[in-house]
């Protein structure tokens, strides 16, 4: 059986603090994990879930879109559906915002060379 993990090892393997893994279960995007003396106790399957949640939020999916979420995938099997469609649309605001960086990026290149050129024609 593979050790379960004290809050403070949890943040440390998946790069969120303490307060962001309380703060998570707070707002039911992670679901509260059994405890030992009173210490939260984190399995690798938790440890999954919360890599996952923290893309989603990472990739801008809001709080209660995130919450609805993690509400059917506990649902079960049922909702993969639902899952499916969620994760679509929010996949194709990624895109979006994706493309729109890339309008950006290129506004920011042709305006480097710009200068570039600009200073090539200067002594």
């Amino acid at each position: 059986m593979t050790p379960l993990l004290s809050i403070t090892e949890m943040a440390a393997r998946t790069g969120l603090s303490a307060d962001t893994l309380r703060y998570y279960e707070r707002e039911g995007l992670i679901a509260p994990p059994p405890r030992t003396n009173g210490r939260r106790r984190y399995s690798e399957r938790d440890e999954s879930w919360i890599r996952l949640v923290a893309r989603l939020r990472n990739t801008g999916m809001p709080i209660a879109r995130l919450r609805r979420y993690a509400e059917l995938a506990r649902a079960g099997e049922a909702t993969t559906g639902e899952r499916r469609e969620l994760l679509l649309g929010h996949r194709q605001a990624v895109a979006a915002r994706i493309a729109a960086l890339q309008d950006d990026l290129k506004a920011i290149d042709d305006k480097i060379e710009t200068y570039e050129r600009f200073e090539r024609r200067t002594p």
